[in-house]
């Protein structure tokens, strides 16, 4: 099905069938299960099962690194999962959440209430915060700051609980325009923009990157609110339905009187220029981004972050003026995913992408809308980052869709002759038994 969602774009249809037929291993090299030890294995585990995005680009980190990002995901995958929990009562939540940093040092503590999908890390959260402390074997002092990083990050419950009085649930705590700013309060900055900062200070104390990386705080806080204003964005329809509520009310309030009413069909214009108006803010982001990926040396730390970042331009492009965000859910095609994580590999092809999806959110501007100028500018702004030329232009003259054909029968041959294979085998291992 998804090679038939490619026909018509045969660069994603080829690097969605390289993928498949292997390509996948030069990006996310397979890792040495045997040489791990039974806790990070389960680790792993639990990885694969609550990450939609990050498994993989977690376990391509070179080294010992990609052990102590896997516990950093897991442990702040717990807190999210303790927060996204509607079903815990404010009065039991607000207490976990302002002591949950503590239990990074508690062999003891589990949580065995919670009704989420991810509810498995909170379960057997003994065995993600004692991996937090399993030796790592280098010198780069990766092992001493692995939990001193991670602590202060989960400290996001004290401000969590200082925005309640005034939030329907604890993640609404978010709606603030100030969110959405380049100054963003105290709640934001632990929920978002710690998660970069941690995650770099991980990376200089690694010695995979130099000091100045972990030392710019506004730069890591900047790529960690990108990534987390993206996911609101898009996942407008998701939460409404789950009952939570994050878009900024200083923005919404000055279109309908309720959050919920962006998915009456009678309200479908407002909601689009409320959308475009958050990506606009969210926009902002982009020169702070492409400074901090021209600042990595380690191969693996640059495809770490700059995947997750390309993918969410490519996510607000595919979301803005989009009405399909208050009727369903706006994804990427696997193809084209597949596509980015196979370019995104150095800064020329990282800002080649960047320029791409920017013209196409900029083609796309109404002149009718009341954030235009501002997107303009915006977008104008990024050009001057030192962007290649913006022209999209066919990268051959033969008809996409006569490509596409071609690679299409390609992958039905290839699947054929794997099948084929695949009994053949069988049969032979049924003639020797």
């Amino acid at each position: 099905m998804e090679f038939v969602k490619c026909l018509g774009r045969p660069e994603e249809f080829y690097n969605l069938l390289r993928f498949r037929i292997g390509g996948k291993w030069k990006v996310m090299p397979k890792m040495d299960q045997d040489s791990l030890t039974s806790s990070m294995k389960t680790c792993y585990k639990y990885l694969n099962q609550t990450s939609r995005s990050f498994a993989a680009v977690i376990q391509a980190l070179d080294g010992d690194i990609r052990h102590a990002v896997c516990v950093f995901y897991l442990v702040l995958r717990a807190l999210d999962t303790l927060e996204d929990d509607m079903t815990i009562s404010v009065e039991k939540k607000v207490p976990l959440l302002q002591s949950f940093h503590t239990f990074l040092y508690d062999p003891d503590w589990r949580y065995m209430e919670s009704k989420d999908k991810h509810r498995q890390v909170l379960e057997d959260f003994p065995t993600v915060a004692a991996s937090g402390s399993v030796p790592l074997g280098v010198g780069s002092g990766v092992e001493s700051g692995r939990r001193e990083q991670t602590a202060p990050i989960v400290h996001v419950g004290v401000p969590a609980h200082q925005h309640l009085p005034r939030c329907i649930s604890i993640l609404a705590t978010v709606s603030s325009l100030k969110y959405f700013s380049n100054n963003p309060p105290q709640y934001c900055h632990y929920v978002a923009g710690l998660v970069g900062i941690g995650l770099s200070k991980l990376f200089s104390a690694s010695e995979f990157e130099d000091p100045v990386v972990g030392e710019d705080t506004e730069l890591a806080n900047s790529l960690g609110l990108f990534l987390q204003k993206t996911n609101i964005i898009r996942d407008y329809l998701e939460d409404q339905k789950e009952g939570r509520e994050f878009w900024p009310q200083e923005v919404w309030g000055r279109y309908v009187r309720k959050l919920a009413d962006f998915a009456k069909p009678e309200n479908i214009d407002v909601a689009v220029q409320c959308l475009n108006e958050l990506i606009t803010n969210t926009l902002h982001h982009i020169p702070d981004i492409i400074t901090y990926l021209s600042r990595l040396r380690n191969q693996s730390v640059f495809n770490f972050c700059a995947i997750p970042q390309v993918m969410a331009i490519a996510t607000l492009a595919a979301c803005y003026n989009n009405q399909q965000v208050f009727r369903g859910v706006v994804k990427i095609r696997k193809g084209q995913a597949v596509t980015l994580m196979m370019d995104a590999n150095n800064m020329p092809a990282v800002k080649a992408i960047i320029c791409q999806y920017m013209e196409e959110i900029y083609h796309r501007i109404p002149s009718s809308d009341p954030s235009s100028e501002k997107t303009r500018q915006i977008i104008s702004t990024i050009r001057t980052q030192n962007l290649p030329s913006c022209q999209l232009v066919a990268r051959s003259h033969y008809s996409p869709i006569y490509l596409s054909f071609v690679m299409l029968v390609a992958a039905l041959s290839w699947q054929y002759l794997s099948a084929l294979t695949q009994v053949t085998e069988e049969y032979v291992q049924t003639g020797e038994h």
